[in-house]
């Protein structure tokens, strides 16, 4: 009789885990990050009465969840992807909205400032139409700063995200550390997986990758090993490797991703960080942001840069030799905060006459080897020697003192930002140039009368010439071909990270239900689960009924 109600016992046993179990899939059904459990049943040990070997019940031996891990490191991956074309799609779109709109661009207003130049030159001696150009100048720089400004708020915005996403990354870092420790504790401890911690780091894993692209080595122990990016650990065991947002050695203003020894975290290449959204916005600043900047910067100096010169080879309403109409900044120079010598200063210039040369890169000066080294950023290109000041597209580079040290370096940025900081030289509508001072030969001539319009037709032919230099083209361009140019360009890679975030986005979408399709709670079938160990129990009950009306039967024999 012990027998049947043992056997009875564990089928009841069994069916009341099996309730347990279901009910809790049933309640975790909308728990983002769960894994659907199933109960691990087996036959207990028969035991041999001669005759055969009876059989002895049920036993439990687990409780597993439904977990694939081909399929969760498929939807990591894509989640990294997906997150990373979003992030870029996202800001890119900001800006080709900025710089397509036919009411804020810069095309309306450069087309307007050389109307009234030619205006101006067809009527030499009119005031209002000589006012009519500084009115248009003036918009015009206004144009120039206020996109400029807009793409400096989206660089500091990227640096807000960029900061919240490295905190990000660190608070998940921890946790999954920390319940790498508990996890390991309670396998070790009791030889089970505790499967609802084991959902919670899985949940945090996916949540990492939409920061950066993550990798997961499992142990032998349960533990997770996480590595970011190209492969640099993030956490190994219970030990976390956190990231450091940190100020560009040589751009204060720009927040890089440093890594490393706490005390000295060492700043490392954007690149090595890709995937996620934090990937996303560190490719889209250093592809998108910083070129587009550039270039409006290098638009800007080199309209400014050639409307002098040729302002300057004219007379004024007056017969005095024309003066610079705009004031141009010199290319911005910071000295790396790595420097040995920090008392040394590289030193920058442009060089009069050579505008047509000017690029959108920026430039890296580093001493080494006895030799200084300019490097342009945007394509690597060296220019080395033994001695400064040096001429490269344009720029005279220089260092203030004597030879720096060993490995000394510093950025000079020619364009970035440069687009707001241009001014009007002047307001007196008599100073505007107009009348041939210098002729096509070079020759200075006499003043030929406030009528004389010769310069001012020169100046309204910049227009058209070939003015800015395009790196990878072998022509120059003119301002507004240059300009639409850019837009293009833009709106080509806007165009591209639509389609590549869509197609990224469905990617995700396949990849996270075909993981809920094998890991996820159906309430249909756990409804059938539920009626199915509902039954079994009752049969169970039913059993040890049986026995122990057998058992009873057995005592009334023996009285």
């Amino acid at each position: 009789m012990s027998n049947i109600l043992n056997i009875g016992k564990s089928a009841l046993n069994a069916a009341q885990i099996g309730i347990s179990t279901t009910g809790h899939n049933i309640a975790n059904a909308s728990t983002p990050g769960y894994t659907r459990q199933v109960i691990v049943q087996a036959a207990s040990q028969a035991q041999n009465f001669g005759y055969g070997f009876v059989g002895q019940g049920t036993d439990i031996t687990g409780i597993n969840r439904v977990y694939n891990d081909t399929l969760a490191k498929q939807l990591l991956n894509t989640t990294s992807t997906s997150s990373a074309s979003s992030a870029y799609y996202n800001s890119i779109n900001e800006i080709n909205g900025l710089l397509s709109d036919s009411n804020a661009g810069l095309s309306p207003v450069m087309t307007k400032f050389f109307s009234a130049v030619s205006a101006a030159a067809a009527n030499p001696t009119d005031v209002a139409t000589r006012q009519t150009v500084l009115s248009s100048a003036n918009s015009l720089l206004n144009r120039f700063s206020a996109v400029n400004n807009r793409l400096d708020d989206i660089r500091q915005s990227l640096n807000t995200q960029v900061s919240a996403s490295v905190n990000t990354i660190n608070s998940y870092a921890t946790q999954i550390s920390q319940l790498n420790l508990v996890i390991d504790k309670a396998m070790s401890t009791t030889g089970n997986p505790p499967n609802d911690l084991m959902d919670q780091r899985d949940l945090l894993l996916t949540k990492l990758s939409e920061q950066v692209k993550t990798t997961v080595v499992k142990q032998s122990n349960g533990n997770y090993d996480v590595f970011i990016g190209n492969g640099m650990p993030l956490v190994v065991g219970d030990d976390t490797y956190p990231l450091y947002a940190q100020s560009s050695y040589t751009s204060p203003n720009r927040l890089e991703i440093a890594y490393g020894d706490k005390s000295t975290p060492k700043i490392i290449d954007s690149s090595t960080l890709a995937g996620g959204a934090l990937g996303g916005i560190l490719a889209f600043r250093n592809e998108t942001l910083d070129t587009v900047q550039n270039q409006i910067g290098q638009l800007a100096i080199t309209l400014a840069t050639q409307f002098n010169e040729m302002q300057q080879n004219g007379y004024d309403l007056n017969g005095t030799a024309g003066v610079a109409m705009f004031n141009i900044p010199q290319p911005q120079t910071t000295s790396s905060t790595n420097n040995v010598d920090k008392s040394k200063l590289a030193t920058a210039t442009f060089v009069p006459g050579q505008s047509q040369q000017l690029t959108s890169s920026d430039y890296t000066l580093k001493y080494t080897g006895g030799q200084y080294n300019i490097i342009r950023n945007s394509d690597k290109v060296v220019t080395s020697s033994a001695t400064l000041p040096v001429t490269v597209d344009g720029i005279e580079f220089n260092v203030n003192t004597t030879t720096p040290a060993e490995g000394d370096e510093y950025m000079i940025r020619p364009t970035q930002g440069a687009a707001s900081k241009i001014t009007l030289a002047f307001d007196d509508v008599e100073k505007l140039a107009l009348a041939e001072r210098v002729d096509s030969n070079g020759n200075v001539v006499a003043f030929k009368g406030a009528g004389d319009n010769t310069n001012g037709l020169r100046l309204a032919k910049l227009q058209d010439a070939a003015s800015v230099r395009l790196l990878g083209s072998n022509a120059n361009r003119s301002y507004a071909q240059a300009f639409a140019l850019m837009v293009s360009a833009v709106g080509t890679k806007t165009n591209e990270m639509m389609v590549t975030s869509k197609a990224d986005a469905s990617a995700l979408e396949g990849a996270t239900s075909a993981m809920q399709s094998e890991s996820g709670v159906n309430i249909d079938e756990e409804a059938a689960n539920l009626l199915r160990y509902q039954q079994a129990y009752q049969a169970a009950g039913k059993m040890m009924q049986i026995a122990s009306q057998l058992f009873d039967v057995l005592l009334q024999l023996g009285q």
